[in-house]
């Protein structure tokens, strides 16, 4: 099977049984997207909902958390991996949004990637599920996802070739579905160390997938 048909059967699977997806993440306006998916960064989606709640209602808006001091958010987010630093960057992020944007989230990658602790990824993540944007966020699950499925070549070895590798090949219609996708997949089929390669419905045209089953007992 060439990649070109690999991309083919897994979009069509993934157009027929999961027409609606979207984050897992809570929020309720693109500021709280951009700080829900700072909060994520090697932490669960689970935890960062049990964080959030109390932090939206404390801080809903740029301006609201651009007030506040760093030991402040600290008490809101404190059970999420790198506390210290995520709070500095949240109050960060809040004070730039509020003296260069307006306090309102930019839309563009470029302004995106500029606010502190916001990498290509976060900014990709908010483009394209607050904005509707055609981009490709390349997490873990992702990468992983796309390296044991033969979706990318070996030598795309960084998150930024994966990304490149994926846009050149999933339809622009496609592609804020397949960053969703692609993501689930790799969260609840092929998890990082123990792949459910039985139970996975792209097993039959898997390279890693077929090795896999054929060496299981």
């Amino acid at each position: 099977m060439t990649r070109k048909e690999r991309y083919q059967y897994v979009l069509d699977y993934f157009r027929r049984e999961m027409p609606l997806v979207s984050t897992e993440l809570h929020y309720g306006t693109p500021f709280q997207l951009l700080v829900a998916t700072m909060l994520s960064a090697q932490c669960t989606d689970k935890r960062v909902n049990m964080v959030t709640p109390p932090l939206f209602e404390r801080y809903p808006d740029a301006r609201a958390m651009a007030e506040a001091e760093e030991f402040e958010v600290l008490e809101y987010v404190k059970s999420v991996s790198y506390p210290n630093s995520k709070a500095r960057h949240l109050v960060e992020m809040a004070r730039m949004l509020c003296s260069e944007f307006g306090g309102e989230v930019p839309t563009e990658a470029a302004d995106l990637v500029k606010l502190p602790g916001v990498g290509r990824k976060t900014a990709n993540v908010v483009q394209a599920v607050a904005f509707g944007k055609a981009a490709m966020a390349v997490d873990t699950h992702v990468f992983r996802v796309s390296h044991r499925l033969g979706l990318v070549p070996e030598k795309a070895n960084t998150p930024l070739k994966v990304e490149e590798a994926l846009m050149a090949h999933i339809p622009e219609a496609d592609v804020r579905d397949a960053h969703h996708w692609l993501i689930l997949h790799g969260r609840y089929v092929c998890t990082s160390r123990s792949p459910h390669c039985g139970q996975c419905p792209f097993a039959a045209v898997c390279p890693t997938g077929r090795k896999n089953l054929k060496a299981a007992p």
